[in-house]
């Protein structure tokens, strides 16, 4: 049984474009860049500030713990002090689907939304946040259902009502419309604006000038929209660079010789078995009630798995039927993200660079270390960095300060090593944990190689660990003080993981170890 299905690439990009105006006359006219985004400035003349972080949250399904809703009350106590908040990306669970959002968005988050005291009266596609709320997309809220699930789910409403009863699979009708749910959420959905109603649009919210045009004004409490998919914008001269990695994420085809023939046989016997897995594991499912509290452990421990399993099978099938001229790559945001990092490198103001998108070039995580996807999001972020290093000449310092993303379903910093590469001795953190069911770190250790080489080292992994009564779920989040320390002109960046952990049926919150970045 397959749950979601997953568009092609050239269909993410042409839809998300469509929805933007991407370039459209009026654009042009006016001299907008439609990627970057600028923000309120600060009321203290210190360049000193703070940020959060979370992702992989979007799910309602705990009947009685809501780890999400622990997380965002987390969140909360440090919101004040913090000037805005980066989401990696899965924000709504299983498909994205706009009938998703008031449960596991909108109610969870209430406190960050203007009339959050009345969650239930917050349409999805009006929704205005507090203090800037920026997220990419991952590929969950890139999902749809197949045509088939969706015809049942809708015809068969009294099974639905006893299947919620039993497993709750957080879809609705339909699933999310090839980001559909995401645009209208968080983006400015200019499509079915008149060319008049385009040009007043653009009067009012464009109003922000930047070295590369005018721009889209973040206004918090007023007008709260991201101007694309992918987006900059600049916070005390330090340059964020949000990504949607789900368009640079295609995986090579199996190469034609012995080995890559060996390597098939062994993908295919793994899907037979992954899918036999999948399938047990639904036919239990329906004979738990969430009514029972072991019988509803069970049932969420039986979803992510599947959850997790449906994501293997998606890689495996990719790397099995992909063909040499499918392989779409989106070159048009990685020249993009190029250019605009070696400008920043040339810019004497720029003091350091944050990237944040979903799917982690390096991470231990069980299920997502090997996966086809990780590995082609490496080789295209490598080859970027490489084309950057190459154009500004730095071989002493790393070239990202910060790298964030989420997709691996827990906490998790890592460092790369001299790879040879520009991707070379980069702080990269993992922020996948704030609530979805958490996995496990690799049996296989905290070094990942190449070719029998290190390449990056984990030196922190907070995720599933332990068994029956031992088991402990530390859901996390993040909060990042940019410093300065004396004279330093180089920002120092301090990480401090915020934690609500349950063991043994008992909830507890706490900081786990601080990180410092220089």
């Amino acid at each position: 049984m397959r749950l979601v299905i997953d568009p092609a690439i050239s269909t993410k990009i042409a839809r998300m474009k469509e929805r933007v105006r991407w370039q459209h006359p009026l654009m042009r006219k006016h001299g907008i860049d439609q990627t970057r985004l600028e923000l309120p400035a600060t009321e203290q003349p210190s360049q000193e500030f703070s940020f959060l972080v979370l992702g992989d949250s979007g799910t309602s399904r705990h009947a009685k713990d809501r780890p999400q809703r622990r997380i965002a009350k987390l969140l909360l106590k440090h919101a004040p002090e913090c000037e805005f908040v980066l989401h990696t990306g899965d924000v709504v669970y299983l498909v994205g689907s706009s009938e998703q959002y008031p449960d596991n968005f909108i109610k969870p988050y209430r406190e960050f939304l203007v009339g959050g005291d009345t969650p239930h009266k917050i349409r999805y596609d009006k929704i205005t946040f507090k203090q800037p709320f920026l997220p990419v997309l991952g590929n969950h809220d890139y999902y749809d259902l197949p045509l088939i699930a969706g015809i049942l789910s809708k015809a068969l409403s009294p099974l639905r009502h006893l299947l919620r009863r039993r497993i709750n699979l957080d879809v609705g009708w339909h699933g999310s419309h090839q980001g559909e749910g995401f645009a209208k959420a968080f983006m400015d959905y200019t499509h079915q604006l008149s060319p008049r109603q385009l040009e007043q649009h653009l009067q009012q919210h464009y109003t922000a000038t930047s070295d590369t045009g005018r721009c889209l004004r973040y206004l918090p409490g007023t007008f709260t929209r991201l101007p694309n998919r992918y987006y900059t914008f600049r916070k005390a001269g330090i340059d964020f660079f949000a990504l949607d990695s789900y368009t640079f994420n295609s995986t090579q085809p199996l190469p034609k010789t012995e080995e890559g023939k060996a390597l098939r046989e062994r993908m295919e016997k793994e899907r037979e078995l992954l899918d036999a897995k999948m399938r047990a594991m639904f036919a239990e499912s329906l004979n738990l009630s969430t009514e029972h509290p072991e019988e509803a452990e069970r049932a969420s421990y039986l979803y992510s798995k599947m959850e997790q399993i449906e994501e293997q099978l998606a890689d495996i099938d990719k790397q099995l039927t992909v063909r040499a001229q499918d392989t779409t790559l989106d070159t048009e945001q990685l020249d993009w993200l190029r250019d605009r990092l070696i400008a920043s490198w040339q810019d004497p103001t720029a003091k350091g660079r944050v990237l944040y998108f979903h799917h982690p070039p390096y991470v231990t995580e069980a299920s997502k270390w090997f996966q086809g996807q990780t590995l082609a999001v490496r080789t295209h972020l490598r080859a970027v960095l490489d084309q950057v290093q190459s154009a500004i000449g730095e071989y002493s310092k790393p070239l990202e300060s910060l790298v964030l993303s989420g997709h691996a379903h827990c906490f998790e910093y890592l460092k790369t090593v001299e790879t040879g590469h520009g991707d070379r001795i980069i702080p990269w953190v993992v922020c996948g944990g704030s609530g979805f069911s958490l996995r496990r770190q690799r049996k296989e250790g905290d070094v990942l190689e190449e070719y029998g080489q290190p390449v990056a080292k984990s030196h922190l992994f907070l995720g599933r660990s332990g068994h029956g009564s031992q088991k402990r779920r530390p859901y996390s989040a993040l909060r990042v003080d940019v410093t300065y320390k004396g004279d330093d002109t180089a920002p120092t960046f301090v990480l401090r993981p915020l934690i609500s952990e349950r063991v043994k049926g008992a909830w507890n919150a706490y900081e786990a170890s601080t990180i410092v970045l220089k």
